[in-house]
C-alpha cells in the first residue's frame, strides 16, 4: 500500500473532517467510530510502511556493492515490527466499546440493557434470572441469534431463555459462561457505533468474582453498577467494585438507583432519599473509590426506572403514545434522567474507548515512526559520509591515473633516449673489437691443431673444425672484450627504468618489481659470426710452388688479382695456339688482402704491366727460334761458366724447396690462405655483427621497459577499475541516499499524523 504524501496542517479540517466532526457531535459514540477508523487507516499506512523499509533495508544489508550502511540488527528490529503492527492492526479491527453491568441479584441490570436497546432482548423479570454472562453485539444481517462460547453454531434468538434464564435448566451454563447475542444493528443505534453491552449474573450469587474481573472486566470500558433505590448500597456491591479498582487504574463507573419510579407512591420522601442516595453514592465514588471528584460524583449518578422507559420505548416503536399504559408520576422527568444517563453514558464510554483501546497503540506506534525515523537518518548519513568517501576516493584515483600518464610519457621518452645512446655504444664496442679480433685472426688460427692431410676427405673434416674452432674462439674473444662492459652498461639502465617507474606503481606491487625483472640475470650477447657459410667457398692452394717460378715471379710484381688475370690471358693464347696442352689450374683464393680492389674502366700501371708480359708470354709461346736467338746473344755476353753456375743454383734451389714442400708446409700454408681470405669476408659482416649485438641490448631493455610498462598497464587499468566502481557505487549510494531521506520522510509525515490523532481524539476534553 502506498503513501500519499501531503503534510498535514493541524489547524486546517477539511469537509470530510467536519462531517465527521458533526456526527460525533450527533452521537458522542461516533467519536470512538471516527478514532477507530483514522487509526485503522494510520496502522495500515504504518504497516505499508514497515514492509517498504524492511525491503529497503534488508536489500541494502545483502548489497555486496557497498559497504554496509545498515547493521543486521537493524535489518531484525524493523522486521520484527512487521508482526508486531500486523497483530496489533487485527486487534484494533477487533475493538469495541465495552460496557458492563452489575449489580444484586433483581435489581434490573437486564431492563436496563433492554431499555437502551428499546426492546426486550434479554430475559428479565422477579428474582435471580441471568444465570450467566451475556454479551450484546451487533450484527450487520437482519438476522438476530446466539453464540455460545466456544462454538460457531448460531442458536435460534429464542433460545436464550433457555441458555440464560435462571428459572430454565434445559442447558445448564456455569455462571462465568458467556452467552453472545447477536441483534441487528438496524434495530439499534447504539450497537451501529461499536458497542458492546454485557449483562451479568448477581453479584450475590456466586464467590468467584476476582476470575469475573479477570474474564470480563480487564478490558471494559465503563462499568454500571445498577442498585436498587428502595434499599440503600450493599457491601457486596462495594467490595466487588474495591476489586476492579484494584485491578484496573481509576475504572469508570456510573451508579443508576432503579426503579426509582417507586418513589412517586411517596412523594414527600422523595428528595431527602434522593439526597440520602446521592450522599452516599458520591461518597463511594469519591472517598472510597477516588475514581472522581466531588464535582464530576453528580454526573455519575442517575435515578431511573428501565422497566418504564423499556414500556415507553417499544410503544413508541409499535406506533404508540410514549406516555400510554399505566405509568406513574414524574414520568417524564425519569424519562429525562435516564435520557441523560445515557448521554452521558455515551460521551463517557466513547472518550474513554478511544483513550484506552487506541492511546496505548498510538504511543507504540510513535515509537515505532520514531525508531525507523532515526534508522532511516543513520541510512542517510552513513550513505552520505560513504559517498563524500568515494567521490575523495575517485578524485585521488584520477589525479593518480593523471600523474602517471604524464610520467610515463615523460619516461617513455628518457628511456628510448637510454636505449639509442647504449644500442649505439654497444655498436661501437662491439665493431672495434672484432675488428681488432679479425687483426689477429692469425693466433686464433695458429692456436688450431689437428691431424692435416691434402687429400679432400679430411680436408673437410679439417674446414668443419676450423670453422667451429674460429666461432668459438671469436665468440669468447669478443665476449671478454666486450660483456662485462656491456653488461655493466645495460644493468645501470635496467636499473635506471625500474626506479623511474617505481613510483608509478603501488606498494606491494614495488615489492614484486625486482621479481618480474631479474636484475641480477648476467646477459649474454650472441655473436653469430656464421663462418662455415661466411667461408663455404674457400679454395685453398697447397700445390707446389717454385718461389723463381714464372707464376710465382708474375705474382711478385703484379699481385695475386693482376696474376690471374695475366696467366688467365697466357693460357687463352696457349690454348689458341697449342689446343692440346693442359692449362695449370690457379688457386682463386687471393694471397693478401693488403691491396685495394681492382678498378674496372681506368688503365692503371698494372694493367700496362699484365699487358706487356702478356705480350711477351705470347711472343715467347710463338717460336721457338726466339728463345735460341736470346740464348746465344746471352752466352756470348756472360759466358757459359755462368751460365752454367746460375742454371745450378737455380737448380739447387729448385731441389730444396721441392724437399721442404711437406705436409707441415701445405698446413701452413693452408692456414695463410684462410686467414686472408676469413680476415676478408669478415670484414664485410662487422656492421652487420655490431648492429646485431646492439638489436640484442635493445630488445633485452625494450623487454625490460615492456614488463615494466606492463606492470603500469595493470596498475592504470585497476585504477580505471576503481573509478568505474566508484561511480558504480557513488549511483547506487545517490539512489539509497534519496530512498533513504524519502522513508524518513515518511516517518515523519506518519508521526505527524499520530500526533494529530492524538490531539484530536486523545486530548479531547482533558
Amino acid at each position: 500500500m502506498s503513501l500519499v504524501f501531503t503534510r498535514p496542517n493541524p489547524n486546517a479540517i477539511g469537509k470530510k473532517d467536519k462531517r465527521l466532526m458533526a456526527e460525533v457531535n450527533a452521537s458522542p459514540l461516533k467519536h470512538f467510530v471516527t478514532a477507530k477508523k483514522k487509526i485503522n487507516g494510520i496502522f495500515e499506512q504504518l504497516a505499508a510502511y514497515i514492509k517498504e523499509s524492511s525491503y529497503f533495508l534488508e536489500d541494502t544489508y545483502r548489497n555486496e556493492e557497498l559497504d554496509p550502511v545498515t547493521t543486521e540488527e537493524q535489518v531484525q528490529e524493523v522486521h520484527g515490527y512487521l508482526s508486531k503492527v500486523a497483530g496489533i492492526g487485527e486487534v484494533l479491527a477487533r475493538r469495541h466499546m465495552k460496557c458492563v453491568f452489575f449489580g444484586r441479584t433483581s435489581n434490573g441490570k437486564s431492563s436496563v440493557i433492554n431499555a437502551m436497546l428499546c426492546d426486550k432482548v434479554l430475559p428479565s423479570g422477579i428474582g435471580h434470572t441471568t444465570n450467566c454472562f451475556l454479551q450484546v453485539e451487533g450484527t450487520d444481517g437482519n438476522e438476530s441469534f446466539l453464540l455460545t462460547e466456544g462454538s460457531e453454531e448460531k442458536k435460534s434468538i429464542k433460545t436464550v431463555n433457555q441458555l440464560a434464564h435462571a428459572l430454565h435448566q434445559d442447558e445448564d451454563l456455569d455462571a462465568g459462561s458467556l452467552v453472545c447475542v447477536m441483534w441487528p444493528k438496524v434495530k439499534c443505534a447504539l450497537l451501529r457505533d461499536d458497542l458492546v453491552l454485557v449483562d451479568s449474573p448477581g453479584i450475590d450469587v456466586t464467590t468467584e468474582l476476582d476470575s469475573w474481573i479477570d474474564k470480563f472486566c480487564l478490558d471494559a470500558d465503563v462499568f454500571v453498577l445498577v442498585a436498587n433505590s428502595e434499599s440503600t448500597l450493599m457491601q457486596t456491591e462495594k467490595s466487588f467494585f474495591h476489586k476492579v479498582n484494584e485491578r484496573l487504574s481509576s475504572p469508570n463507573i456510573f451508579i443508576l438507583n432503579n426503579r426509582w419510579d417507586a418513589s412517586a407512591s411517596e412523594p414527600e420522601y422523595m428528595e431527602e432519599v434522593r439526597r440520602q442516595h446521592m450522599d452516599r453514592c458520591s461518597s463511594f465514588l469519591v472517598d472510597e473509590l477516588g475514581v472522581v471528584d466531588r464535582a464530576q460524583a453528580s454526573d455519575r449518578i442517575f435515578f431511573v426506572s428501565a422497566k418504564e422507559v423499556l414500556q415507553a420505548r417499544v410503544q413508541k416503536a409499535q406506533g404508540m403514545p410514549e406516555a400510554g399504559g399505566a405509568l406513574a408520576e414524574g414520568f417524564q422527568a425519569r424519562m429525562f434522567e435516564f435520557q441523560n444517563f445515557e448521554r452521558r453514558f455515551e460521551e463517557c464510554i466513547s472518550q474513554s474507548a478511544v483513550k484506552t483501546k487506541f492511546e496505548q497503540h498510538t504511543v507504540r506506534a510513535k515509537q515505532i515512526s520514531e525508531t525507523l525515523r532515526l534508522i532511516m537518518d543513520s541510512v542517510h548519513v552513513a550513505a552520505q559520509e560513504q559517498r563524500i568517501h568515494c567521490l575523495e576516493t575517485r578524485e585521488e584515483r584520477q589525479d593518480r591515473m593523471e600523474f602517471i600518464d604524464k610520467q610515463l610519457d615523460l619516461l617513455t621518452l628518457d628511456c628510448k633516449s637510454k636505449i639509442k645512446k647504449i644500442t649505439e655504444e654497444v655498436e661501437r664496442q662491439v665493431s672495434n673489437a672484432m675488428a681488432e679480433e679479425i687483426r689477429r685472426l692469425f693466433v686464433l688460427v695458429d692456436d688450431f691443431h689437428m691431424d692435416f692431410h691434402p687429400s679432400q676427405v679430411v680436408l673437410k673434416v679439417y674446414k668443419n673444425e676450423l670453422h667451429r674452432h674460429i666461432e668459438e674462439g671469436l665468440g669468447r674473444n669478443m665476449s671478454e672484450r666486450c660483456s662485462t662492459a656491456i653488461t655493466a652498461a645495460l644493468q645501470s639502465t635496467q636499473t635506471e627504468m625500474i626506479d623511474g617507474l617505481k613510483p608509478l606503481l603501488p606498494g606491494p606491487v614495488q615489492e614484486q618489481v625486482d621479481k618480474l625483472v631479474p636484475r641480477q640475470q648476467i646477459f649474454t650477447l650472441s655473436y653469430d659470426l656464421a663462418c662455415d657459410k661466411l667461408c663455404s667457398d674457400f679454395q685453398e692452394d697447397i700445390g707446389f710452388h717454385f718461389s723463381l717460378g714464372w707464376t710465382m715471379l708474375v705474382n711478385r710484381f703484379l699481385g695475386p688479382k693482376n696474376t690471374r688475370r695475366a696467366l688467365m690471358g697466357y693460357n687463352d693464347q696457349n690454348r689458341n695456339s697449342t689446343p692440346t696442352s693442359v692449362p695449370r689450374p690457379m688457386a682463386l683464393t687471393p694471397v693478401s688482402t693488403s691491396m685495394p680492389p681492382f678498378p674496372q674502366n681506368s688503365m692503371t700501371q698494372e694493367e700496362l704491366m699484365v699487358s706487356m708480359v702478356t705480350g711477351l708470354a705470347s711472343l715467347t709461346s710463338r717460336t721457338s727460334m726466339g728463345i735460341i736467338v736470346v740464348g746465344g746473344v746471352i752466352w756470348k755476353a756472360v759466358g757459359w761458366r755462368l751460365i752454367a753456375l746460375s742454371v745450378g743454383l737455380y737448380g739447387l734451389l729448385y731441389v730444396y724447396e721441392r724437399l721442404t714442400w711437406t705436409t707441415k708446409a701445405k698446413e701452413r700454408a693452408f692456414k695463410r690462405q684462410f686467414v686472408d681470405y676469413a680476415s676478408e669476408k669478415l670484414q664485410l659482416i662487422v656492421s652487420y655483427t655490431g648492429s646485431n649485438c646492439s638489436h640484442q641490448v635493445q630488445q633485452e631493455l625494450a623487454g625490460t621497459f615492456a614488463q615494466l610498462c606492463q606492470q603500469v598497464d595493470v596498475t592504470r587499468q585497476n585504477l580505471e577499475d576503481e573509478i568505474t566502481d566508484m561511480n558504480t557505487k557513488i549511483e547506487l549510494l545517490d539512489a539509497l541516499q534519496s530512498k533513504a531521506k524519502l522513508l524518513r520522510n515518511k516517518a515523519g509525515w506518519l508521526d505527524s499524523e499520530l500526533n494529530m490523532f492524538t490531539q484530536q481524539y486523545l486530548q479531547q476534553g482533558r
